[in-house]
């Protein structure tokens, strides 16, 4: 009798949708829980498709939106941005920007973010993964706990090729393991070349690479390449058999340094989508409810990395003296990166490059074509802004952590 009660209640709630202009296109299937905010989805050219569920009280469709193009959908407290296609499968507390896409049977969990025209096709698995503009990921694919950037526009755009894995689980039972493909700094500014992942292949997390290289298909990277414009071909090496233990890290410094480097990368983002998006998005209907939601999103993955760096601690052996480092050092790396006093000084190179900006902003341009229309000079600005605040953190973990000699490791 109750689920029969539930089911009239959502029917109301989708009759409500359509009377405000939203395209149903079987009412009778889709179900709306009473939690969300029917004032934040919008009437204007948002089609939803049958057999698609919607929750969460935070869930935002935006205009031009499709939502199950190809089977059915479930949300739970995504943010959806303008003219996006979410095909068919499973979205929670993730957001998806200006014209994404998620392909058929998607599967991405909490800590997404999808940038403008990026896009996944059939039967993706994403978690903590964050997607710059363009960014285009083939079918088969599991890619948790990472960023991609580089590419200049949709035709010239990084790529991740069919049956790719980024392994982010170990052996040691952490996931401490996330990987940086471009940085943010230079990501951001839509003009470094795009990084092509080869199909069949994987990154065994963390891992950096740099702009540019192309990673042929099958290839398994287990180390950086920060080199850029390389043809990367990892052959398989010759059988090994060696001693295992689970509390030895023989790469601990490496491993450390990157899980640093990728926190401070994520606290740069956050700068930019405070000093740069938000001007944008305060325009678009609905834009500060997205804008809320990205920097949730960023907040929701430097907890999970701290999270997966405590848990690396605890596994620890603790014979070795940078272990004991690490070890006495960790409640401090966690105080630095959840404080958010710490890059509330006035930058001069942030004024420069914001004035700027936003000239392009106020005259009316989009987000995209605004970061394109910047001269070289501007570019440097903000390349060098965001570079000083990941410089920030990473001084201060060195003092933290004298023998791992990480910001030697970011500048080289």
């Amino acid at each position: 009798m109750s689920w029969n009660l539930e089911l009239d209640s959502s029917l109301k709630r989708v009759k409500i949708l359509m009377e405000k202009g939203v395209k149903v296109l079987n009412p009778q299937s889709v179900y709306v829980g009473e939690e969300v905010d029917l004032g934040r989805i919008s009437g204007d050219d948002v089609t939803i498709y049958p057999n698609c569920r919607i929750h969460g009280k935070k869930t935002v469709i935006s205009k031009g939106s499709r939502i199950g193009t190809e089977g059915p959908v479930t949300i739970l407290d995504v943010r959806v941005g303008p003219h996006v296609e979410l095909k068919s499968g499973f979205f929670e507390n993730s957001v998806f920007l200006q014209k994404s896409v998620a392909g058929y049977g998607s599967h991405v969990r909490e800590g997404c973010i999808f940038e403008e025209e990026a896009s996944c096709a059939h039967s993706c698995g994403l978690k903590q993964t964050i997607l710059f503009p363009f960014v285009t990921l083939g079918s088969l694919i599991n890619f948790c706990d990472c960023l991609i950037a580089g590419g200049r526009s949709r035709k010239e755009h990084s790529e991740v090729g069919s049956s790719y894995v980024h392994f982010n689980f170990t052996p040691h039972y952490d996931k401490a393991t996330p990987s940086l493909f471009g940085d943010v700094p230079r990501g951001v500014m839509l003009r470094e070349p795009p990084i092509f992942l080869g199909g069949q292949g994987g990154a065994v997390g963390p891992i950096r690479l740099g702009y540019g290289n192309v990673v042929a298909a099958g290839s398994i990277l287990r180390k950086d390449y920060l080199d850029e414009n390389k043809l990367i071909m990892a052959k398989k090496g010759k059988d090994q058999i060696l001693d295992f233990r689970r509390s030895l890290y023989p790469d601990l410094k490496r491993i450390v340094a990157n899980n640093v480097i990728y926190l401070s990368n994520l606290k740069a983002l956050k700068e930019w989508y405070r000093h740069v998006r938000f001007e944008f998005l305060k325009k678009e209907e609905f834009g500060e409810w997205i804008y809320e939601g990205l920097i949730e999103t960023v907040d929701i993955s430097v907890k999970e990395r701290l999270k997966r760096l405590n848990e690396l601690v605890f596994n620890l052996s603790f014979r070795k003296t940078e272990e004991v480092e690490l070890k006495e050092g960790m409640r401090r790396i966690d105080e630095i990166f959840l404080d958010e006093d710490t890059q509330k000084n006035s930058s001069e190179l942030k004024e420069k490059f914001k004035e700027r900006i936003l000239s392009f902003c106020e005259s009316g341009l989009e987000y995209v074509q605004s970061i394109k229309s910047l001269n070289e000079e501007s570019v440097s600005w903000g390349v060098r802004w965001l570079t000083g605040v990941i410089e920030n953190y990473l001084l201060q973990v060195d003092k933290v952590l004298p023998s791992f000699g990480i910001l030697t490791r970011f500048r080289t």
